[in-house]
């Protein structure tokens, strides 16, 4: 049986808990439950803490867990991304008094830098041959410098505005680019119910991103309309009772949807319609 753990809260327990239940796996009715057996599937979930599950898993006591890949590479444990998930997006940034802003990384050496992510941060200033001193704190670590524990702090930037209230501002590039990730331990064995799991959620994945166009369009004029629907290998072609026209079907990326309805109108299609993807395999 495969063993799955599962944030049990914070932002990234509803996205991946209604992404399993897309992918075909059984839910928990009972947010308190934390340990559900899923029979159909041979599958046993383990509700955790997001922070403690790259722990679970590097260590082999569990078979994958979704988490962050920030939370992943701040345990340091032996596990690795198998697969991005699209939701749970965040950026870490280094920030500092705006009037006192280091230059660039090299700008950080020596001094003190508050954050809830050391492994990041160490990891980070290792990668750069930077030599300072990780203050490391729980919770929000705005209030750090003001509080004279710190001289900067890294921490997640959204939209700047708490950085702006504490009077500190974003310096240098950001130390990661996170969200939500699949991930299991670096030297297990292949599972074929891993496999299972990664395609059932790519399946998600890809019906999140895309929908089905369909369009009927003059047959002379099908190779400029295919043109602007390709689809994921080639669209479906099929004749219409007027042998004049032809049918066609094609995935198209979801963002683009009125942009290529207009587009193939103006070309000469008729009855586009589109339909969302509840699911598929690529």
């Amino acid at each position: 049986m495969l063993r799955i753990a599962v944030p049990n809260k914070g932002s990234l327990a509803e996205p991946a808990a209604e992404m399993l239940r897309e992918a075909g796996y059984r839910g928990r009715r009972d947010h308190r439950e934390l340990v559900l057996v899923d029979t159909d599937n041979e599958v046993e979930f383990f509700y955790l803490r997001p922070r403690d599950i790259a722990v679970y898993v590097g260590s082999g006591t569990l078979d994958v867990g979704i988490t962050g890949r920030d939370l992943m590479l701040d345990s340091g444990s032996p596990a690795q991304e198998v697969l991005p998930l699209g939701f749970g997006r965040s950026t870490f940034h280094y920030a500092a008094p705006d009037h006192d802003l280091p230059d660039g990384r090299a700008g950080l050496a020596g001094k003190r830098i508050a954050t809830s992510f050391p492994g990041l941060v160490q990891a980070d200033l290792a990668r750069h041959d930077i030599t300072a001193e990780v203050v490391r704190l729980d919770g929000a670590v705005e209030t750090a410098v003001t509080l004279g524990v710190a001289d900067l702090i890294a921490d997640v930037v959204e939209t700047g505005t708490t950085l702006r209230q504490a009077g500190l501002a974003i310096c240098g590039d950001p130390i990661l680019q996170s969200e939500a990730v699949l991930i299991r331990r670096q030297d297990s064995p292949s599972k074929a119910a891993i496999d299972v799991l990664a395609r059932r959620i790519q399946g998600v994945l890809t019906a999140q991103r895309y929908v089905m166009m369909d369009y009927d369009i003059r047959a002379d004029l099908v190779e400029q309309a295919v043109g602007l629907t390709p689809g994921l290998e080639s669209p479906t072609v099929s004749p219409l009772h007027d042998e004049a026209y032809v049918a066609v079907r094609s995935m198209v990326p979801r963002e683009q949807t009125n942009r290529l309805m207009d587009s193939l109108y103006e070309l000469g299609a008729r009855a586009i319609l589109v339909t969302e993807i509840s699911a598929c395999r690529l």
